[in-house]
């Protein structure tokens, strides 16, 4: 395994590794009479914490079936030691890079900068554990964002010394004195029985053709996870049944329409959710739904807009949301209106507030104005008309009044629905919201998570709560596949040849829709020139860092 991991489905011509394909892979390879074990070279691992456990799970799950799993690591760090020491066995080569040092969480801060040019952020944060707009709006951490990453940390360091120490049948004080020695020498990884062995792939290939009985062969027989993708489930004897639970997908940031320009699968667009939602409460196919989570949120009024179409479809059928790496802010208000919450112990969960620039501030640029010699001046009718236009001065008091009661608003209409879904009181809502986030364990003792579990577990509420058997197979359908677009092709082809950054894949996209990159370079610029709120390009450069997240 290398490089990004996404909870989405790939599409065949996609250069990342699809969650939900890696796990079926393993469910049939348990099955398969022709797969006598499973090979995993994991490369340095680009996903969080709950994808990891989600495999993680896969591969016990698989060694109950007699077969036997190996692993390679060539770059030893905390998340693939975690993840690969749930194998049988673990190679590294002697050359590793190993650097097991323990793990950290980082903040930046903008505030500093933007004095510097002359530019003021003016943020209202609603929710005292809000901290995206401290990046912008402080120069050093808050006492709450302190708090809200300590607690996090500790969940997930404890989880990784608890899990390490029961793997290597070490106390977890030994696991945690080993690692504050300075762990970066493959040696010492395998003299204190960490790794099975230290062996260059090809030796390791070689065992496998002597332990697997197939000496006579030049090269050792095996699948890779491609082609193995395609095989089919009910192939197998898997997925056969009657009974259908739908799964929608939904990751990436939140908005309400679909962005020009965007790639396919870049994100949640509300919109086509709701349109997906709505099409399997119309159908009687469907026994229950599975609304598979992985987003840090993103547009308020999209996230309410799908909260409100979980919760009708929640009154007819069971809704089971399966949340992954992250459900937060927006992910978290579309998770509460399921029927049952489900999240992984390291899942990021909560954020139960409201911080966007659009609601809660903006930029007073009156300095940079003034240094660049750059002048705007608008005229108005409304008292608060200038109240987003009017970034070349501060707010006056009752401008800053209506902006700290808009945001306030919002997010009391965000915690009383989540008190609502939850059925808990307000007040007991609030000691749980204010915009922090915490881990699923943590989360399902506050009242926020029903259940501590990946996908399977998901699976098996769905079949309860729809009255089906646990023994009784039954067919899960993706309600929307991926199909690849030129762009998508094309990038994923300089991609893999070239090593092509975000950038150049826009572009290839924009190549695609308009036939040359300078005609919409030129289109761009006129656009940005036409409209009044986008006549500086660092002001509109600030807004679209602020609002993705």
């Amino acid at each position: 395994m290398n490089y990004q991991i996404t909870d989405q489905l790939s599409g065949r011509f996609s250069s990342a590794l699809s969650l939900p394909q890696i796990c079926e892979n393993f469910v049939k390879a348990a099955h398969d009479p022709r797969i006598s074990c499973i090979y995993l070279h994991i490369e340095p691992l680009n996903c969080g914490w709950g994808k990891i456990e989600e495999i993680r799970r896969h591969i016990l799950n698989f060694k109950k079936s007699g077969k036997f799993t190996v692993c390679y690591i060539p770059i030893c760090r905390e998340k693939e030691y975690y993840l690969g020491c749930a194998c049988r066995e673990v190679y590294t080569p002697p050359s590793a890079y190993v650097s097991l040092f323990g793990l950290t969480v980082q903040a930046s801060f903008l505030r500093g900068v933007l004095e510097k040019v002359g530019v003021e952020p003016q943020i209202q944060r609603i929710g005292k554990y809000k901290s995206a707009g401290d990046q912008l709006a402080r120069k050093s951490m808050s006492k709450e964002n302190c708090e809200m990453l300590t607690s996090l940390l500790d969940d997930i360091y404890g989880n990784w010394l608890e899990t390490i120490s029961s793997t290597q049948g070490k106390k977890i004080e030994e696991v945690e004195e080993f690692i504050n020695s300075g762990v970066y020498q493959v040696e010492r990884l395998k003299e204190n029985g960490w790794i099975t062995n230290t062996l260059y792939e090809d030796e390791v290939f070689s065992m496998l053709k002597d332990r697997l009985e197939q000496k006579k062969r030049k090269s050792l027989l095996m699948v890779d996870y491609g082609k193995y993708s395609r095989v089919r489930k009910w192939t197998l004897g898997l997925e056969s049944g009657v009974d259908r639970i739908a799964i929608i997908r939904a990751s990436g940031a939140i908005s309400r329409t679909k962005i020009p320009l965007s790639l396919p699968g870049s994100g949640i667009i509300g919109e086509q959710l709701i349109e997906k939602i709505r099409s399997i409460r119309d159908s009687k196919k469907y026994k229950a739904l599975i609304l598979r989570i992985d987003s840090p949120g993103g547009d308020a009024l999209a996230s309410d807009l799908m909260w409100r179409e979980i919760r009708l479809l929640a009154a007819t059928k069971p809704v089971i949301a399966s949340m992954s790496d992250v459900a937060a802010s927006g992910g978290y208000y579309m998770a509460m209106a399921a029927n049952t919450v489900v999240a992984e112990s390291l899942t990021l969960t909560g954020s139960i507030g409201v911080e966007s620039l659009t609601l809660t501030g903006k930029f007073n640029l009156s300095k940079l104005y003034e240094t660049i010699g750059f002048n705007k001046e608008i005229i108005s009718r409304g008292k608060y008309a200038e109240l987003l236009a009017a970034e070349q001065r501060p707010f006056r008091p009752d401008e800053a009044e209506i902006f700290e009661n808009h945001a306030k608003n919002a997010y009391k209409q965000f915690r009383d629905k989540a008190a609502f879904s939850r059925s808990m009181t307000v007040d007991e809502m609030e000691e749980v919201a204010q915009g922090r986030v915490w881990t699923g364990k943590a989360a399902a003792s506050l009242g926020l998570v029903d259940a501590i579990g990946g996908f399977s577990r998901a699976v098996a509420i769905a079949k309860q709560k729809a009255n089906i058997p646990q023994d009784w197979q039954v067919r899960l359908v993706e309600i929307t596949r991926p199909s690849p677009s030129l762009p998508e092709l094309l990038s994923s082809i300089g991609s893999s040849i070239f090593g092509l950054e975000r950038t150049v894949k826009e572009m290839l996209q924009e190549v695609s829709s308009f036939g040359s990159v300078q005609a919409r370079m030129e289109g761009l610029l006129f656009e940005r020139l036409e409209k009044p709120d986008d006549a500086n390009p660092i002001l509109s450069l600030l807004k679209d860092y602020f609002n993705s997240f």
